[in-house]
């Protein structure tokens, strides 16, 4: 067996890795919160804190396929084509990413400051 073809199948187990996450994190995430939707007295906040939860898996998996795209563009396939397809594939997660954690957060990422400190004067 090659390096190429060791590192091709380490960036299989990684890919696998991410889209196990996203798929039995949102599998344990949706477990844990049917009680709660069920009962009344824990239901309120609980699709936002679902919705929450949801995202943040989503968003760890991607985080795990693009380190599975790094490699593999800069180990295996070191092309211009592969770089820029790195590039398109990189950039499309991150604005999914920023908008899944803007959708999650419900403010925009560089409003955090003040939901930290709504009255820094005090």
């Amino acid at each position: 067996m090659s390096y190429e073809e060791t590192v091709h199948d380490v960036v299989k187990v990684v890919e696998a890795v991410g889209a196990s996450i996203m798929v039995f994190g949102g599998l344990v995430v949706f477990a844990m919160y049917v009680p709660h939707m069920l009962s009344p007295t824990k239901r309120p906040g609980s699709y936002e804190a679902l919705r929450r939860q949801l995202g943040r898996c989503i968003l760890l998996g991607l985080e795990v396929l693009i380190v599975a795209d790094i490699v593999q563009t800069i180990i295996v396939e070191q092309t211009i084509e592969s770089v820029v397809v790195l590039g398109v594939i990189v950039i499309v997660r991150i604005l999914l990413s920023f908008s899944l954690e803007v959708e999650m957060d419900g403010i925009w990422p560089w409003d955090r400051w003040r939901r930290a400190d709504p009255d820094p004067g005090s």
